[in-house]
């Protein structure tokens, strides 16, 4: 009721000077206000709600919420997540993500990416229905990584083309093709006698300390001149060992095309485990693009322990050396990976030099003869060489590689042909002349030339040497220049040797890298040139050359 009513009522009379209102009018008119605002509003809600049902109905979300259990060092038991798959990421209430081993009724064991101690009993733990995943690109170049690929350098982040899970099947028969390129890794024992090709697998095996991290780092840093691009993947090793290998990468100006990866021996089992898959996933999107790529899985021993550490928590049954039953399978499917490609798949190709330890020069514990059996060779590297001072400790009479040979330069070929043959002879002869037997003329010059090549083949560390000047010191070797030498002038006579070859065979360098047979006047000019650097005076040029390997 307006006011207007309710003076008229009270027998007040209005205002004179105040004229009715629209309200007024609508009063006299006996239709309240309010019942045409309530008309108005009417027609709008019910406008409102027919095109509420005229619209698509959203679709139901389902949400599958678990419950954590049990919690361990780096692994944890999760229940209440019936469809989980195999390989699932799962997401944890704290942030923290895992990934689906073991399913079993009622229970998943889960592998953890994170810290543990941030986990609770009872705590959340969602699906997310997506398998593990890293960035991979370009950009990826130059950094520094963890296993996930979240930038470790303190360089700002990365901006990934794409995600690639870690997981893949290995490419099939049909998209690989024969090894038909070397892979110069820069040492003389290596590219002499164990050649690698591009594509190949070959492992690198040896007892702690022989030097097996320092000849993956020479193997990159040979590459400064050749288009490869490199992945370094640290697994389980110590903050100060990688380190001194980034500083090894920055210092041969190979870390613009080279990608570390690192999950350390302080971080989650977890990390270590998915480490290499993530190195391989990355490197797949090189090669996609046709690209040749050299991955350094640095080392899968470690690898195999985080994996058996993560196996007996989550109480799986044990085998031999307490390693799960499919450690084997682990390995296979991720070395199986490497190869060189058809133009069909993308043309390019992944190198794989795996690290693996041993224990005491045992060749036959169940690591190590898994991994020899699944890559196509491997270099091994002897205590007993580095008790004798020989850098880099290559024992060439156990070391194979099976497919290299054929990619194996042709001029290097000739001239390592008997390489491998000479040195086991003169170890056989070694052993013997340690009994003080009187030896014949014969023997002894075989002990002397032995001796001699063997001290041709020792090579100081981040100092790789292109192919010509492998050449012109082997021939040299091979051709008695250096019998007769002191151990420690024969370092002075390589020197010289190499600068001499960079100095007058450039032109047979040139030939020799574009695989081209050696003849018989360019094997003339190189023990021509090595003669005549050895007998010049001993002030003429040895510091010099020196440098001059070293810049």
């Amino acid at each position: 009721m307006t006011a207007w009513r309710r003076a008229r009522l009270a027998g007040c009379k209005p205002m004179a000077d105040k004229a009715p209102t629209a309200d007024l009018a609508h009063e006299l008119s006996g239709k309240p206000v309010g019942d045409r605002f309530d008309d108005g509003f009417d027609a709008q809600f019910k406008g409102w709600v027919a095109r509420l049902l005229a619209s698509p109905a959203p679709t139901p979300v389902l949400t599958e919420v678990g419950r954590v259990t049990e919690v361990g060092d780096g692994v944890a038991v999760v229940s209440g997540l019936a469809r989980a798959l195999a390989d699932e990421l799962l997401v944890f209430a704290c942030g923290v993500q895992g990934i689906v081993l073991d399913l079993e009724p009622g229970r998943l064991g889960v592998i953890l990416l994170g810290p543990s101690e941030l986990i609770t009993l009872g705590e959340d733990v969602r699906r997310t229905r997506k398998v593990v995943s890293v960035p991979v690109g370009p950009a990826l170049l130059g950094r520094v990584v963890d296993a996930m690929g979240r930038p470790r350098d303190g360089l700002g982040t990365i901006t990934a083309v794409a995600e690639h899970p870690i997981e893949a099947e290995a490419p099939g028969i049909l998209s690989r093709s024969a090894i038909f390129r070397p892979l110069a890794t820069g040492i003389k024992a290596i590219d002499a006698a164990v050649p690698v090709g591009l594509g190949q697998r070959e492992l690198i095996i040896g007892d702690r300390q022989t030097g097996k991290t320092s000849i993956a780092i020479d193997a990159i840093l040979n590459q400064a001149h050749s288009k490869l691009t490199c992945i370094y993947c640290a697994i389980g090793q110590r903050g100060d060992a990688v380190s001194r290998a980034i500083a090894a990468l920055k210092k041969g100006n190979m870390m613009a095309r080279s990608l570390v990866i690192s999950a350390g021996d302080e971080e989650p089992p977890g990390l270590a485990y998915v480490a290499p898959y993530a190195a391989m996933a990355m490197a797949e999107y090189f090669s996609d693009q046709g690209q040749d790529v050299l991955v350094v899985f640095d080392d899968l021993t470690h690898h195999a322990r985080s994996y058996r550490e993560l196996s007996l928590l989550l109480r799986r049954p044990p085998g031999r050396e307490a390693f799960p039953g499919d450690i084997f399978y682990v390995h296979a499917r991720l070395l199986e990976r490497a190869g060189q490609f058809t133009p069909e798949a993308g043309g390019g190709s992944i190198t794989a030099l795996p690290v693996v330890e041993t224990q005491a020069e045992n060749l036959s514990a169940y690591i190590p003869t898994n991994l020899i059996s699944i890559t196509d060779g491997q270099i091994y590297l002897s205590p007993r060489l580095v008790r004798k001072n020989q850098f880099p400790a290559v024992d060439l009479g156990l070391s194979v590689s099976r497919v290299g040979g054929k990619a194996q330069s042709r001029a290097l070929r000739e001239v390592a042909g008997n390489l491998r043959v000479t040195l086991s002879q003169f170890e056989e002869l070694e052993d013997f002349a340690r009994f003080g037997t009187r030896l014949d003329d014969v023997t002894r010059a075989r002990l002397t030339r032995g001796t001699a090549v063997r001290s041709a083949l020792r090579q100081a560390e981040r100092d790789p040497m292109p192919a010509f000047e492998q050449l012109a010191v082997l021939l040299a070797a091979m051709e008695g220049l250096f019998d007769g030498l002191a151990e420690q002038l024969v370092s002075t006579a390589m020197t010289r040797v190499r600068a001499a070859a960079r100095k007058d065979l450039q032109v047979i360098g040139d030939r020799i890298s574009e695989d081209q047979a050696l003849r018989p006047e360019d094997r003339e000019l190189i023990i021509g040139s090595a003669r005549n650097a050895l007998s010049a005076p001993d002030s003429a040029s040895p510091n010099e050359s020196g440098n001059d390997a070293n810049a």
